[in-house]
């Protein structure tokens, strides 16, 4: 079992220190009460932009104040947190998310594919697609638009994840309409494919802030059969919800019945999903 919160913030672009001392806030808050996984969303250390003036001056290294701050937390609480931050490395600016202990960093990640005009001023991904064993499953890793793309979760899936940490800032621009309420059509893609790659899915937007983006909440948790166990957020300002993840339930979703089995049932003689040199 891994009790696991999810924090759809509303931050300011810019304003790094307010972000941060807002996101270890809530942390040691969610973390006091009870939860051992605590995600944040895409960019909420930084605000979610694209704009290069403000990405240079926000962007910090991965051994950096956010990493430092909530190593700390995570020390004096015990836990673990998941967030997004503008990452600079050398010369290169990265859409990251790290996932931090009392340890430091147990899992870093750089996001793959790169959306609209995040592709002006970030570099892609080129960490792959990692899991991390915790002692609360294993964790994998992904961004907002990562989700679009089907082989990512089914590579995490395959590679033993029990939980998917999703970061987001989902905003309109892929598909042909965003609906006024409900959940985004984000957040029903990640339920969906959380079913089919038996794997649970935490997705965490922004929500929307004064003067900023047009970001559109509804943050999602669904489980390794695709019901929702948190969801969908507000779509509107800020919000958060808890659950408990059963981990074993889980692992136990990979086969639905004698018959039903998916993992095994995949035709590896016709098709393979190849990844990082390996064949999944």
């Amino acid at each position: 079992m891994v009790t696991l919160t999810i924090e759809q913030v509303a931050v300011q672009v810019g304003a790094v220190r307010q972000n941060r001392e807002t996101i270890c806030g809530l942390a040691g808050q969610a973390l006091t009460a009870g939860s051992e996984v605590v995600v944040f969303p895409e960019l909420a250390v930084s605000g979610y932009t694209t704009d290069p003036a403000v990405v240079a001056e926000v962007a910090e290294p991965l051994d950096g104040p956010t990493v430092g701050a909530l190593t700390e937390l995570t020390a004096r609480h015990g836990g673990l947190v998941a967030t997004g931050f503008c990452e600079r490395a050398g010369d290169e600016f990265f859409n990251s998310v790290v996932v931090v202990g009392p340890d430091g960093p147990l899992l870093h990640y750089r996001k793959l594919h790169l959306f609209d005009r995040e592709k002006d001023v970030y570099a892609p991904g080129d960490l792959g697609l990692p899991v991390v064993d915790t002692d609360w499953g294993r964790l994998g890793v992904c961004v907002c638009y990562d989700l679009r793309f089907v082989e990512v979760l089914r590579v995490l899936s395959l590679r033993g994840a029990d939980v998917v940490l999703a970061p987001a800032a989902w905003v309109g621009g892929f598909d042909r309409s965003v609906p006024v309420a409900g959940p985004p059509r984000q957040a029903q893609a990640a339920v969906v494919q959380a079913n089919l790659d038996q794997v649970a899915v935490a997705a965490v937007s922004q929500a929307p802030a004064p003067g900023g983006p047009a970001l559109l909440g509804g943050s999602v948790v669904a489980d390794a059969h695709g019901d929702l166990l948190a969801g969908p957020l507000s779509r509107e300002s800020a919000d958060a919800a808890t659950v408990v993840i059963d981990i074993a339930a889980g692992r136990a979703a990979r086969e639905r019945s004698d018959r039903i089995r998916p993992r095994e049932d995949r035709r590896t003689d016709v098709y393979g999903l190849h990844c990082e040199g390996s064949i999944l």
